[in-house]
């Protein structure tokens, strides 16, 4: 038998299986597929007639997916073919192909055309390269039985989340390109890269000749042989051929040598830990130092090297999720998956502490493993506050490469300003030496913080880091840098121990721009307490009645908050305060009057006066441009409508004494898009401004929804939870994307309908909804999903089931088929309500994963309902043909909800409701930050901030603001 008679051999052990003693079909069967991933090895054998089969072609795909997901062996045989052909699919091979493709549909072609390239850049054997095609088979044949018999490595098998960073990786070495490749994996210490890395390394080494794992490299730069630069520089190449090559202490001349040997060789090199850019340049500063099908794969945490060095395809390591973390914490401490008896609300403690970092999550599990529940309750207080040895080494690293104004910026974010805002941390340090906004990009690209448009925020062990650097300047608290603790900042203000050292001392610091202080004792602030240079004044659940007497300067103050000072009686006056954008007095319940010195502030943003119970007096013909935020939720005395600003963007004044809207304020307030004015006292309602977009009339005593939100053009939310004298819809806007009528306990009759596809429908907990209204909401509503009360599932949902699996026997369904689900849902009424219930669908055909839809309840059940909602068969828009039948299985939080039963109803894919999207572009929006927005018209511009949803189209009018 020659070796063109064989295609594919599966190893199994020390047993071959043969795929051409099997009957052949138009796709390969599960005889095969079994046999597939049951072996070890799998050996390919690729002639010039291969492609000549789509079974070949198939089973090619299945080998490599089994390679991806875990550690099958691919190893190749070319004969009389050149891999170039195989790769490109040229020449005779590449004829063959282009026939077997004829009628096939793209996503096959594709599929093959990929794992073609990918297999032909695997190192095998070349039939071309031997005279005695018996002595390549002999050799073949012990390679086979030497990759059998290594133990299989099984150091990476508890990994958490491993195969889902392996497979991101993969991609992003794009084996299907012939030329060499560089790629970067990024991140934090600890998060596990080189773990990550060896692994990668363990998974593809099989498919290199020449190899190298180069660890340890972070600090290794002039320091190997400790002589002079260009000595460590040839230390360095030195190792990296010694360990390519298999050859012990080689040696090098000079700094060509990498190149020299490796420019034709095809090579798998990983660089760990590289935290130096010259280091790198030394080892591979350019990718023609290696042969084509070489990939490099360089783990930093500091992602400006890799920017310097021309490497785009970079992978961030992101933190894992809760679940992980817990999983990570577990494998650790109890070697086992889940958590041990009894030990759940600890253990979830412990990995919250260890700010779910896998390293401190090993450790710490380490160190508490075999120990008690109790011993475990002891320990949080030393997790939380003190790190590990091993943790601190690590970490401490990156701190220390730092120059010392960016490690400076580093102890102020660890200790005053982590989880702050940017602009606040900018403008605190506005007169330091510190360079802060570079300095917090180069924290950022060294992974000690992370920025997003608004927020700097530290990991909690980098956060314990930087005050145990400022605990160590001194065993006297008075003499360090910073104090953070409570205990410590009481006895140093009580003994006058403090010094110049101290940020943050009000004796030291006559400039003084930070003070947050809660629960501060005094009745009023010192009077020597000189507040000019103030840009931040936070004093929660203070005992002050009031801050100070007079008028105070205070040109720099922008933000002012006294939430939940019960005894504050009243509001200094504030017009020096002309920079002030925030100020909040929540829950101040004695406060009666907001003074009129409101009028100077003019760049004030947000005003907050939730929960002042006596608040009644509101200063009238006042119009702040920049105010666009108010909340006067629970202002049970407030009458009047706070009419202060006619650009507000978001106006809560719920549970109020205001009956109604004025005409003066619909008609003038154009940017009006949150309305929140729900309460027991808003029995009707005449006039909404037409822009509003979201509308909350939650807990109000309307019958009937008012004309004038029926009116809205706009309308995209509108909530009237909790009205509990609502009788019937006899009309809603046609914007409208979502409608919740939560607890609406009167509610009967529903004779507006929904067409739009994207909406979102509760009647939770509407159990007088009659017979007629719910046979309209399934038969004749459009709606992305919809909750009601229910008892069994709807004749439409044609395929039912007991429980929570429903199967779809096999048939061709094609990409535009689309389905609705119903489930019957039970709550577990004798376990406490959860404010949010999660609710999932899967679908699988043959075990495989082929879609998924995740959605979230927000309102406790008291009695059965139905969940009914829609969703595509296929995650993407393809055709693929489905020859196999279709589990969809749903689930729930178990200890709450049950699944009684469920019901499909197949259908064709109903079209995207483009008259629903609002364009935000052709229509003149222009995003200037996160959720924020400038909406331009003829005459005027509008902000609009704060919403996910757009609506449209839009009508243009003259001379108004939409």
């Amino acid at each position: 038998m020659s070796v063109e008679d064989f295609s594919v051999i599966y190893a199994i052990r020390i047993t071959t299986f043969k795929d051409h003693e099997i009957e052949r079909g138009h796709t390969i069967g599960p005889e095969l597929v079994q046999a597939i991933r049951e072996s070890r090895v799998s050996v390919v054998l690729l002639s010039k007639n291969y492609a000549s089969s789509s079974w070949c072609l198939d089973e090619l795909v299945e080998i490599l997916n089994c390679k991806r997901v875990s550690e099958h062996i691919v190893m190749t045989i070319f004969y009389q073919v050149d891999p170039s052909d195989v790769r490109k699919q040229t020449g005779d091979f590449g004829i063959a192909f282009k026939k077997t493709c004829e009628k096939k549909t793209e996503e096959d072609k594709k599929r093959w055309m990929e794992a073609l390239a990918y297999v032909a850049n695997i190192a095998g054997e070349h039939s071309l390269n031997w005279t005695d095609e018996a002595a390549m088979v002999e050799k073949f044949a012990t390679d086979v039985s030497n990759k059998l018999h290594v133990t299989r490595s099984r150091d990476f098998e508890e990994i958490v989340g491993l195969q889902a960073h392996l497979r991101k990786l993969i991609t992003l070495l794009c084996f299907e390109c012939d030329e060499a490749k560089m790629i970067g994996i990024w991140g934090p210490a600890g998060i596990g890269k080189s773990t990550i890395a060896r692994a990668l390394f363990n998974h593809l080494s099989s498919d290199f000749r020449l190899t190298c794992f180069m660890g340890n490299l972070k600090g290794s730069y002039k320091s190997i042989m400790g002589v002079d630069d260009y000595d460590s520089k040839l230390g360095l190449q030195s190792q990296l051929l010694s360990k390519v090559l298999n050859q012990n202490d080689m040696r090098v001349h000079h700094l060509g040598a990498v190149k020299e040997w490796l420019h034709d060789q095809r090579v798998l090199i990983i660089l760990d830990d590289v935290d130096d850019l010259e280091e790198l340049d030394v080892l591979a500063r350019e990718l023609s130092w290696f042969g084509l099908g070489s990939r490099i794969i360089v783990t930093t945490e500091d992602k400006k090297i890799l920017k310097a060095h021309g490497i785009q395809d970079v992978y961030h390591v992101g933190f894992p999720s809760e679940k992980e973390a817990l999983e990570i914490l577990c494998l650790s401490a109890f070697k086992q998956r889940y958590v041990q008896d009894d030990f759940e609300k600890v253990a979830n403690r412990v990995a919250y502490l260890c700010g779910y970092l896998p390293l401190g999550l090993c450790v710490v599990g380490s160190s508490l493993r075999g120990e008690s529940k109790e011993e475990w309750e002891l320990q949080l207080s030393r997790i939380e506050n003190n790190l590990d040895r091993k943790i601190e080494d690590i970490l401490r690293v990156g701190y220390d490469r730092l120059s010392k104004k960016d490690q400076a910026l580093f102890l102020h974010i660890a200790c005053i300003f982590n989880n702050g805002r940017v602009d606040r941390v900018t403008s605190m340090l506005a007169d330091s030496n510190m360079d802060v906004e570079n300095g917090l990009k180069t924290l950022a690209i060294r992974s000690l913080v992370q920025l997003d448009i608004m927020y700097c925020k530290m990991h909690s062990l980098l956060q314990q880091l930087g005050r145990q650097v400022v605990h160590e300047q001194s065993d006297e608290p008075g003499k360090r840098q910073f104090l953070v603790e409570a205990e410590e900042i009481r006895d140093v203000l009580t003994k006058e121990t403090g010094t110049g050292s101290v940020i943050g001392d009000m004796e030291y610091l006559p400039h003084l721009r930070l003070l947050h202080w809660d629960v501060y004792p005094g009745k009023i602030l010192p009077p020597t307490f000189q507040p000019q240079f103030l840009v931040e004044l936070c004093m929660k659940f203070s005992n002050l009645e009031k801050l100070w007497g007079g008028i105070q300067l205070l040109p720099n103050l922008k933000t002012l908050n006294l939430d939940n000072s019960y005894w504050l009686k009243e509001i200094p006056n504030l017009s020096e305060a002309t920079n002030l954008e925030t100020v909040s007095f929540t829950y101040c319940t004695n406060l009666v009057e907001l003074p009129s010195s409101i009028r100077n502030l003019h760049k004030l943003v947000e005003l907050n006066m939730r929960g002042c119970e006596k608040l009644r007096i509101i200063p009238t013909n006042i119009n702040l441009a920049s105010l666009e935020y108010v909340t006067m939720n629970g202002c049970l005395r407030l009458r009047t409508f706070p009419d202060i600003s006619r650009n507000i963007i978001r106006l809560d004044v719920r549970n109020t004494k205001i009956e109604d809207v004025p005409a003066s304020v619909a008609e003038s307030w154009l940017c009006l898009f949150r309305f929140y004015i729900g309460s027991k006292s808003l029995k009707r309602l005449t006039h909404v401004p037409e822009c509003v977009s979201y509308l909350d009339l939650s807990n109000s005593d309307i019958k009937k929804i008012p004309d004038c939100v029926i009116g809205l053009p706009h309308l995209l939310d509108l909530a009237i939870k909790n009205c509990r004298k609502l009788v019937s819809l006899q009309g809603l806007p046609p914007s409208l994307l979502s409608l919740d009528a939560t607890d609406c306990v009167s509610l009967k009759s529903v004779s507006s309908s929904f067409h739009d596809p994207n909406r979102e429908v509760r009647f939770i907990n509407c159990m007088k909804l009659d017979e007629e209204a719910r046979r309209a909401i399934v038969q004749r509503w459009a709606y992305k999903y919809v909750y009601f009360p229910g008892k069994e599932i709807p004749a439409e949902f044609t395929h039912k089931a007991t429980g929570n699996l429903v199967t779809i026997t096999k048939g061709t369904l094609s990409a535009s088929t689309s389905f609705r689900a119903c489930i019957l849902l039970s709550p577990h009424l004798q376990h406490p309500p959860k404010y949010c219930y999660y609710i999932g669908c899967r679908l699988r055909s043959k075990g495989v994963l082929i879609s998924e839809l995740d959605c979230y309840l927000d309102s406790p059940l008291l009695t059965e309902h139905l969940f009914v909602f829609r969703g595509a068969l296929l995650k993407e828009r393809r055709c693929v043909d489905v020859d196999s039948d279709i589990h969809f299985e749903f689930s729930c939080d178990e200890e709450l909800l049950k699944i009684v039963e469920c019901g499909l109803q197949i259908m064709e894919y109903e079209g995207e409701s483009s008259s629903r999207e609002w364009k935000k572009q052709s229509d003149g929006a222009v995003k200037v930050s996160k959720d924020k927005y400038v909406f331009k018209t003829n005459t005027h511009t509008c902000r609009w901030s704060g919403l996910k949803k757009l609506v449209g189209p839009r009508k243009k009018k003259k001379n108004k603001r939409e």
